[in-house]
């Protein structure tokens, strides 16, 4: 029997050349459609699939393959003399090689403005069923999805002795390849119809880079990326320069874009073990960054820092100053550049979209041990419009902007979360203690003398009042939190005996 390859592949590099070899080695090359067209045009004598088939292709091309000529050539276990008897009977000959790649279905949904039509169009049906016949029958088959094997194929086709260990791999990536396309068809599907939490539910990512190790030396690690391209994440953004990013690096670099997003006007955060450790708004970004060093020059050695605006030149001579791990920023000016790499152990990152919002696909996850817990992301933002007033001293406007302000870092630092802020800076943050009135200790202690006339905010109520007290103590003026205690009049009149104007936003930040 003559040996037969079916080749009908979307992405065509090393096509010509892994057909040359099939050629050289009297394999009978079958195609289809822009398949069979390059390869002829490359000097390939070429069998169309429906001299294979004796059917033509039909429908728009939605079948072609899709026939017993083709799936019992693959599916024909060699060693089973009734299947080789039976396809013989039918004039079939085996498929012993099968090199397939799908449709376009990610770049077609990707493009801006995609129709629900032009993706339906493009998912493929006859290439994923090819692939997992040939997968099947991995003993007698050779199935190819990815280019980088064809070398690999040729080699153990040419030793003429069947390579099952290389058989197998190829059949683990047919059955990943088409899980993760099946996976981006659903999600597709999944959200065209508004379902947010289906019974069964898969994500699919890719290797973005393999990682020195994980949060400690003993644990390995690599980095996936979703498939989906998101703007703003920090898989958008272009590393200028450093060595690669760490594990760590990579968790507290998310957590920096995270506070960093909150902010429209020029502003700099600072964040260590993923949580802010200095934040702070002004004119320009290089006023922000100062102001946000200023909060806490201690906590920022070796830590990252976020700006949403250009570094220029004054940014980065301040930048220089300090030993950081990482800095982010929409763009950096090439002379900023060139002053920062004069910095040999920094990471600079460079994410255009950083301003961009979430997409509405994007969902906060967390795994544990024999399973995954899926959430909103918390986007949610309280303004000054959605406070009420609890307490006899009404906050003025400027202690409601303070208190905005705190809130919207508070949200992004560990829980229990207490962080104290005036005049678009943080002065104090008490983050990830197992108990409020210790996050309100650690928060005040570190603003000192600035915490006077500063306001306080609070990731969730307070259970008892003397968070309240403590805040009066240092000379707090106005607190906002979520409310909902059933003390909260305790710290209602805690607040009214001491003169702080308290909110209550009805809405909690845990952040665990």
């Amino acid at each position: 029997m003559n040996k037969r390859a079916i080749l009908s592949v979307t992405d065509k590099s090393g096509l010509l050349e892994f057909a040359k070899g099939l050629q050289k080695l009297g394999f009978e090359i079958v195609s289809t459609g822009g398949t069979l067209s390059t390869l002829e045009a490359g000097g390939i004598k070429v069998t169309a699939i429906s001299d294979v088939t004796g059917f033509p292709e039909c429908l728009d091309g939605r079948v072609k393959t899709l026939h017993p000529a083709v799936h019992a050539g693959i599916l024909a276990m060699r060693a089973d003399s009734g299947h080789m008897q039976r396809i013989e009977e039918l004039s079939i000959s085996p498929i012993d090689v099968v090199a397939v790649n799908l449709y376009p279905f990610k770049a077609t949904v990707e493009k801006p403005g995609v129709t629900f039509e032009e993706a339906v169009k493009n998912i493929d049906i006859g290439g994923p069923a090819m692939l997992r016949s040939a997968a099947k029958n991995y003993q007698d088959v050779y199935v190819v999805t990815d280019p980088s094997d064809y070398g690999s194929v040729l080699g153990a086709l040419q030793s003429g002795q069947k390579d099952l260990d290389l058989a197998r791999l190829l059949m683990y990536k047919v059955f990943q390849h088409t899980a993760v396309y099946d996976t981006m068809i659903a999600n597709y599907l999944r959200l065209n119809l508004g379902i947010d939490y289906p019974d069964n539910i898969t994500f699919a990512y890719e290797r973005a880079q393999s990682l020195r190790y994980g949060e400690n030396p003993h644990q390995s690690a690599v980095f996936y990326r979703e498939v989906f391209r998101y703007p703003g994440a920090l898989t958008d953004a272009e590393q200028l320069w450093g060595k690669e990013l760490s594990y760590n690096n990579i968790s507290d670099a998310n957590g920096a874009l995270d506070v960093i997003r909150e902010f429209n006007v020029p502003a700099a955060a600072a964040v260590k073990h993923a949580n802010p450790c200095g934040v702070a708004v002004g004119e320009n970004v290089c006023e922000a960054f100062l102001k946000a060093y200023e909060a806490d020059k201690v906590s920022i050695f070796g830590g990252i820092v976020a700006v949403n605006r250009t570094v220029e030149d004054d940014l980065a001579r301040a930048l220089s100053q300090i030993f950081l791990e990482i800095i982010i920023a929409p763009d950096f000016s090439a002379s900023a550049l060139e002053l920062l790499k004069l910095k040999k152990n920094i990471r600079l990152l460079k994410l255009p979209t950083l301003g961009a919002p979430y997409r509405p696909q994007t969902v906060d996850m967390k795994k544990v041990l024999g399973g995954l817990l899926v959430q909103q992301i918390d986007d949610k933002n309280i303004t000054t419009a959605d406070v009420s007033a609890v307490t006899s001293a009404k906050p003025s406007k400027k202690q409601l902007d303070d208190m905005e302000f705190a809130m919207k870092v508070a949200k992004h630092a560990k829980s229990n979360a207490v962080v104290v802020a005036k005049d678009g800076v943080t002065l104090g943050i008490g983050a990830g203690q197992t108990s409020r009135i210790s996050a309100a200790k650690h928060a005040l202690e570190h603003a000192g003398e600035n915490a006077k006339g500063a306001a306080l905010a609070s990731d969730a109520f307070f259970p008892f009042s003397d968070c309240a007290e403590l805040a009066a103590e240092h000379g707090i003026t106005s607190i906002i939190q979520p409310g909902g205690s059933v003390r909260d009049q305790d710290s209602i009149d805690a607040c009214d005996r001491n003169g702080i104007a308290m909110v209550f936003t009805g809405m909690r930040h845990f952040k665990h």
